[in-house]
């Protein structure tokens, strides 16, 4: 039986299922690039929620099974698109006269990331075959000499492969990360807002690190941004003729309001919202196409409700013909 049909029909079978056991039910369960199998895959990494996608990568990384490092790769690019890059995934195996990279990473028509993933970094890495993939990018016009590299690794442990890169030529074009590290990223901009993710995206390219200010600006923005379960949530606001009052309401509630919110807009328009930031949902199409921003209140004591309404989420609803808003 094909995913998709069970996507549709009885997405709770797809949840407990294994990523291999995903993979053969892909077209005919051979990975190979063009493929209905890969077509397939591809289509359900793009509707997997970022839990879904952790396990799997963690999946590839822990159990090595026919074509892991190829899954791990899909896995890895669609990561790549839940951080808001425009991602052209790479070829499983190279060909002649092709860029052969994993994938591709565009932020800005000047920037982008010519990404390469590795499950281990046991071996040396040929840099000047990676670096060839820039140049030949650059020579094409998919991007410019603003562009870096990226190196996405299964091992936190990387010292060797540091090593190599900080004695190459390279060494200013070239940036590493391991996967857990890009979960965490991707688990950062879940639990932020819009104002997160351009940094995120400069955190990955090559910095010159003597001054510090990009990671400051990060880790600024991000502490005031993310609400955790003790803190004040969105809903803290002083009732009209009362004397001023705060009162928390728990993260856990939120969110649990937020999901039921998000199920029932789904249920509206017959398509599964992705989560793009605290508050933020979109449809998993290239365009994005449905778009629904979910803003929670409780009832106060008077009978009011207060919802917050950012400027950024009138513009994340206003670039598509599909969006709204709506109050919980």
């Amino acid at each position: 039986m094909a995913l998709q049909p069970i996507l549709e029909s009885n997405p709770e079978t797809i949840q407990s299922l294994s990523i291999q056991q995903l993979v053969a039910l892909c077209g005919d369960g051979k990975l190979r690039d063009n493929s209905d199998c890969c077509v397939e895959l591809r289509l359900y990494l793009r509707q997997a929620s970022n839990a879904e996608l952790f396990a799997h990568a963690q999946s590839c990384l822990d159990t090595k099974f026919e074509n892991s490092g190829f899954v791990l790769q899909d896995v890895v690019n669609e990561l790549g698109r839940r951080l808001d890059f425009r991602v052209e995934n790479g070829l499983f195996h190279g060909r002649s006269n092709t860029i052969n990279s994993d994938g591709y990473w565009g932020s800005t028509p000047q920037e982008g990331l010519i990404v390469e993933v590795k499950t281990t970094d046991s071996y040396r890495i040929n840099l000047d075959k990676i670096a060839k993939y820039r140049t030949d990018a650059i020579s094409e016009g998919i991007t410019t000499s603003k562009s870096s590299i990226l190196i996405i690794v299964g091992r936190q442990d990387t010292g060797d492969l540091e090593a190599q890169v900080r004695g190459s030529r390279h060494a200013w074009d070239v940036r590493i990360i391991s996967v857990e590290a890009l979960t965490k990223l991707v688990t950062l901009k879940e639990e932020t807002e819009e104002n997160t993710v351009e940094k995120i995206r400069e955190i990955l390219r090559p910095i010159e690190y003597t001054r510090l200010d990009n990671i400051i600006d990060l880790a600024f923005v991000a502490a005031s941004e993310i609400v955790d379960d003790t803190s004040a949530s969105e809903d803290q606001h002083d009732e009209p003729n009362t004397p001023r009052s705060i009162e928390l309401t728990p993260k856990g509630e939120l969110e649990a309001a937020r999901e039921k919110g998000k199920l029932l807009v789904e249920n509206e328009i017959s398509k599964k919202l992705l989560k793009r930031s605290r508050a933020t949902y979109w449809t998993a199409d290239e365009a994005h196409s449905n778009r629904a921003t979910l803003s929670v209140s409780k009832r106060y004591k008077t009978g009011y409700y207060w919802y917050t309404h950012h400027r950024t989420w009138r513009e994340f609803v206003r670039s598509t013909n599909e969006g709204g808003f709506f109050r919980l």
